[in-house]
């Protein structure tokens, strides 16, 4: 995943601004949307999802678990149905430690 922070002012992403955030295709993103209940976008009139801050959260933790652990599917919605605070812990520690090392490697590079 890109890391992007959310604009605090914006209620709602499109599809291309949320698959563009996870580097993944917007099918993905409709097929995680059926197969885990935690994601409910709003649609507008045209059927467009438009996707809340929560929305991009929860594809966040889905992301951490399929994309970079390695979580089956079904595996993924038990350990978020078990303990998705704990989960969502996890994986910010683990974000915060990627923006950490690209920073240390922009500070080597400069040496």
């Amino acid at each position: 995943m890109q890391e992007e922070t959310l604009d605090d002012e914006k209620r709602y992403y499109s599809m291309g601004e949320v698959s563009a955030m996870f580097d993944v295709n917007a099918s993905l993103i409709r097929f995680w949307e059926k197969e885990f209940d935690i994601l409910k976008p709003k649609k507008n009139k045209k059927g467009n999802r438009l996707f809340t801050p929560k929305d991009v959260h929860n594809l966040k933790l889905i992301h951490h678990l399929v994309k970079e652990r390695g979580f089956t599917l079904k595996g993924a919605k038990a350990k978020l149905k078990a303990n998705k605070e704990d989960t969502a812990q996890v994986a910010e520690v683990i974000s915060k430690l990627k923006m950490i090392k690209q920073a240390l490697a922009e500070i080597r590079k400069e040496l």
